[in-house]
């Protein structure tokens, strides 16, 4: 029998050659030892993180890759403990500059040639691409940070586009928690002023002598204490937008000066000689009915009609709760992400509660009453018992002994009757409005006792 050729290993690949390597992909590549010191950064790594490599090698690798998964789970620390490697899990990280990236992580061990554990290795990918392309994907229902299905919102984010372009002040109206900023940061965000500063404000925070200094800014020596020169909000948000927030709350002597800085496009300091520029666009929001605080004289109508070039309505939640079960989709998904949670949605029972509740502390409410639910669940599903217990009592009102069977009927029947009222009739979008299949509709219109609509809102006259 002809005996096999033994075959020769190949060469080892010198280490000059694996740092060319390293150098040419696009991923991120760090190295650490056991003591968690940065070996290695390679050229991906600077870019993604922002943080060059001279500043990372001999640092705690938690120092400078400033993951979400650091604090709780950090994928490498397993790797180092159990031996397994993870591959593509997904986290986000932190960069210098204090910008928020998606990224996948993949970690393996570094053994030495008598196969002993020295340290270990990480790679991560941005995903920043990936995650821009799924929201232009679902563009007709999110702008930034905004998710809605209801046709109120949906005319206003089909608008910022145009809106942004412009570089005309805009006024932003609604309810406490409707999401003003998030409006005033997507027209920021889709202009030509994105890479500028975002600089935001609450007007009614603060006293008036504070907030004429945190606006405008002041000069050394204009008053006891103030020994050098503070830059106000107006000079750091040149080339940017600046966002007055509850602006119904600025006094009428700060107003006169607000119209003539909107007017002349310039602003004196605090204890300054000279006037100085500004080109920062102006976007003011407030919760109150500013043309009644113009009748009442409790503010300027010349200043309204400066501020107001473009006036945006946002609409309460309760107005637009369609919009609900997206919304809940969107922040499970989100503190999926922040906290390393695997909550997979809500149980039937508990979205007829929250399609019940009407909300006085609009989307904001809603995203604490999310938060709130996984602080106490890691996985699964959202249930009745991890909603805050006064909801609960809101979807039944008059069930006298009734049992928690009970509240969650009326819940469904009050917001099964609500939506076939605001879709006229139509129980096809209605069971799209709750987030649940038609055929789901009719069985509960039928368990429930609800007569169906006399006239069906598909048909035309």
């Amino acid at each position: 029998m002809k005996r096999r050729k033994k075959l020769s290993p190949p060469p080892c690949v010198p280490a000059i050659a694996t740092d060319a390597i390293l150098e040419s992909i696009s991923d991120g590549v760090f190295t650490i030892d056991r003591n968690w010191r940065i070996l290695s950064f390679n050229r991906a790594a600077e870019q993604i993180t922002g943080v060059a490599r001279e500043d990372a090698v001999g640092r705690r690798c938690s120092d400078v890759f400033r993951a979400s998964m650091c604090e709780t789970e950090c994928a490498l620390r397993h790797t180092m403990e159990s031996g397994a490697a993870l591959v593509n899990k997904t986290t986000f990280i932190v960069t210098a500059e204090g910008k928020r990236i998606p990224i996948s992580v993949s970690t393996a061990l570094l053994r030495d040639r008598h196969g002993r554990v020295v340290g270990g290795a990480e790679t991560f990918r941005d995903l920043t691409l990936i995650e821009e392309l799924r929201k232009e994907i679902k563009g007709r229902f999110q702008v930034g940070d905004i998710v809605s299905h209801s046709p109120a919102m949906r005319r206003i984010l089909e608008v910022l586009p145009r809106i942004a372009e412009s570089e005309s002040t805009v006024l932003v109206q609604g309810e406490t928690g409707t999401g003003k900023e998030l409006v005033a940061r997507a027209i920021h965000g889709l202009s030509s002023r994105r890479d500028g500063p975002f600089v935001a404000v609450n007007c009614g925070a603060l006293p008036d002598t504070l907030l004429e200094s945190e606006l405008f800014g002041y000069k050394a020596g204009a008053f006891t204490g103030a020994t050098r020169d503070k830059p106000g909000r107006f000079a750091l948000a040149r080339g940017g937008t600046l966002f007055l927030d509850e602006i119904a709350e600025v006094s009428p002597a700060l107003q006169v000066r607000l119209l003539r800085v909107l007017q002349e496009r310039q602003f004196e300091p605090l204890g300054g000689t000279r006037a100085e520029n500004t080109n920062a666009r102006v976007v003011a929001a407030t919760h109150r009915d500013l043309a009644a605080q113009v009748q009442s004289g409790a503010f300027r109508q010349d200043l309204y009609y400066r501020i107001k070039v473009v006036k945006l309505e946002l609409p309460p939640l309760r107005r637009r709760r369609e919009d609900i079960p997206f919304l809940i989709q969107h922040y499970i998904a989100l503190f999926n992400a922040v906290r390393n949670k695997q909550v997979s949605g809500v149980s039937p029972d508990a979205m007829g509660v929250l399609l019940a509740h009407d909300y006085p502390g609009n989307v904001r409410e809603l995203q604490n009453i999310i938060e709130h639910a996984l602080v106490l669940l890691g996985e699964g599903q959202i249930e009745l018992g991890h909603l805050p217990s006064e909801l609960v009592p809101v979807a039944r009102p008059s069930l006298g002994e009734g049992n928690m069977s009970d509240a969650v009927k009326a819940a469904e029947s009050q917001a099964i009757r609500q939506a076939l009222a605001r879709h006229r009739g139509n129980r096809v979008a209605a069971a799209q409005a709750l987030g649940m299949h038609r055929s789901t509709l009719f069985r509960k219109t039928r368990a429930l006792g609800i007569a169906p609509p006399g006239r069906d809102g598909r048909t035309r006259r």
